[in-house]
């Protein structure tokens, strides 16, 4: 399980002379999972289990007050996605008061992994059901960044994960409790859960980052606060995952009438309808910036108020290299077209039985599969029917 990656990631900690973890607070084996999802949650998950909540328990122990687990794992593989999805499980089982939010890295569209659809399918499925929220980041997304907004010709691990690591770094990072206040909220992970899953049926976050660019674009760049919240709703209505290719052709509906976008997924989606967003903003006068058009109720599910759908965190402290910038997070219709494709290709394969035994001798059964369809069925169609 990933020796090379978890020692290469203590080494490099260890010599930034910023962050150092702890001798023993980490868990590896020689042995993988062979992309295999049976065999990291079925194998690995029940042999290792205690250790791996040993380890966690003594982490819990270092805390005044726990408010949650963030957990990082990938989908494509079988040991993030098997074994995270076992872990995760046992978290709720064990801890059950505490938040869960998995951050989740989806897979390429053209495939890493020739199971990556089962993995994915299965991981989701599991995680729906013990999982508070779903932090989704999209590989194709972000290799998209690098290349086009960062200007990176050869794009590298370390190039995606710093996209990440911003991406992360501008939810996640201090801000003021409230408008006027110069208190930092004690609780992030918590708050952002309040303010973007109101119902459990809809768990499944994204990021948007304004401005994302390379440092020789930016020496010739000058931001306002009008002008970066204009690109980044339209980002939002139009679901484009960065600020370069925005379609400012979509427009929110007009009150009363369907959308072009919550019709079937066989059209287009146009419009994207939101449950809840939460917009962050650091930098230079952020108490000037004017978030009245993320109040309107055309962006929003008929069944929520803007005043409940819709949060703004702030801080005048400046994030990264950027003056001003602002996050978006969201739980919209987004990610729609990309868990109907894979669901999708999941079903070809397992309509013709094809590498389903590669599972069953780990105790996955068919019926576990198709558990795993059916309850994403559900979440593609109640994430279609937002609009009506």
């Amino acid at each position: 399980m990933e020796p090379k990656v978890i020692n290469q990631t203590l080494s490099k900690a260890a010599h930034s002379g910023r962050w150092k973890y702890g001798q023993h607070s980490c868990f590896c084996q020689k042995q993988g999972s062979g992309n295999n999802w049976a065999y990291g949650y079925s194998v690995h998950g029940p042999r290792h289990e205690e250790s791996i909540m040993n380890l966690i328990q003594k982490e819990v122990e270092k805390c005044d007050s726990l408010n949650g687990f963030f957990i990082i794992m990938s989908m494509a593989g079988g040991t993030g996605s098997g074994l995270g999805a076992f872990v995760t499980q046992n978290l709720q089982d064990q801890y059950s008061n505490s938040l869960k939010m998995n951050q989740i890295i989806w897979p390429y569209g053209t495939g890493e992994v020739i199971v990556q659809n089962y993995n994915s399918i299965l991981t989701l499925s599991h995680l729906y059901r013990s999982s508070d929220a779903l932090l989704i980041h999209e590989n194709d997304a972000v290799h998209k960044i690098c290349a086009k907004l960062m200007n990176i010709k050869q794009i590298s691990f370390r190039d995606i994960n710093q996209v990440l690591a911003h991406q992360l770094g501008s939810v996640f990072q201090p801000t003021y409790s409230g408008e006027g206040s110069f208190h930092y909220r004690r609780n992030p992970l918590g708050d952002l859960m309040e303010n973007l899953v109101p119902h459990p049926e809809f768990k499944m976050l994204g990021v948007r980052n304004i401005p994302q660019m390379s440092e020789n674009s930016l020496a010739y760049s000058t931001f306002t606060w009008a002008g970066l919240l204009k690109h980044l709703r339209q980002m939002l209505i139009s679901n484009a995952k960065m600020e370069e290719g925005i379609d400012w052709q979509v427009r929110p509906p007009l009150s009363g009438l369907p959308t072009l976008g919550k019709m079937s997924l066989n059209k287009e989606f146009h419009f994207n309808t939101s449950i809840a967003n939460l917009v962050i903003l650091r930098g230079k006068d952020v108490h000037s910036a004017e978030l009245g058009a993320f109040k309107d109720p055309a962006l929003y599910t008929s069944w929520l108020e803007p005043v409940h759908a819709f949060s703004v965190w702030k801080t005048q402290r400046a994030f990264s290299k950027y003056e001003k910038s602002a996050a978006l997070v969201s739980n919209s219709q987004f990610l729609v077209k990309p868990l109907d494709m894979i669901v999708g290709k999941a079903w070809n394969m397992f309509a013709s039985k094809a590498y389903i035994h590669q599972y069953t001798k780990f105790g996955i059964e068919e019926e576990d599969f198709l558990d795993s369809f059916t309850l994403l069925e559900q979440v593609i169609a109640s994430y279609c029917n937002l609009g009506f």
